[in-house]
């Protein structure tokens, strides 16, 4: 398998942390997202992904898979072991939202391509760009930290005492708040689980600072 990445990518990393906690290997391939104005528009990456998004996976067989909730539920229905997603059908529905919680409402309003058009096509400057990012990433992280402090479900991890689908999507969206300067405070249930995943070698390994192709 292929994995076509991009160091700071959080999409990405949610990939390479399910491949470690599964313990699979594969080739990483790296796609710059800034360099010539993004090689993932380029019409090699286009032919894998229309979307000119990273992750792909490329299977053995050149099939691509993209989406990385689609990527990594593959890798849980091909590679059950150790498992991703909780054996009843409640707590795999709990998982699943809140890695969407994650993946639909907080990413999408702050992937590269959205901050581009508000600097580029709209005008507005780095101050406003950072307060629009800010703004949708605490917000949205603000929901997560409810889903996870009220309920008894939630462990050491985000759901019971192993690490599941959600805390792949949890640990890369906090690394990109820091990065951006986001105010974390009363975040306390979100903040301990990931001190409990970056303690894991396989969320350590897929930290964007230990990636090949990191700047």
């Amino acid at each position: 398998m292929k994995l076509y990445t991009y160091w700071r990518s959080s999409a990405a990393m949610r990939v390479r942390v399910a491949l470690n906690i599964k313990g699979l290997t594969c080739d990483h391939v790296p796609v710059h997202l800034v360099r010539g104005g993004g090689e993932h528009h380029g019409p090699a990456h286009a032919a894998r992904n229309p979307q000119h998004l990273v992750p792909v996976l490329e299977l053995d067989d050149g099939r691509p898979l993209i989406q990385s909730l689609a990527i990594i539920e593959y890798l849980e229905e091909t590679h059950p072991q150790p498992p991703l997603l909780p054996a009843d059908a409640v707590g795999r529905a709990r998982v699943r939202a809140i890695a969407q919680a994650i993946a639909c409402e907080i990413h999408p309003l702050q992937n590269t391509r959205v901050l581009r058009h508000l600097t580029g096509s709209l005008g507005l400057d780095e101050e406003a760009r950072g307060a629009w990012y800010r703004h949708w990433v605490e917000v949205g992280l603000r929901t997560v930290e409810q889903l996870l402090a009220g309920s008894s479900e939630t462990g050491r991890f985000c759901h019971g005492d192993a690490p599941t689908l959600a805390d792949c999507y949890l640990v890369p969206q906090l690394y990109n708040a820091r990065r951006f300067a986001c105010d974390l405070t009363g975040l306390d249930t979100m903040l301990r689980v990931d001190a409990a995943c970056q303690a894991l070698p396989a969320f350590a390994a897929a930290a964007p600072e230990h990636q090949a192709d990191a700047e």
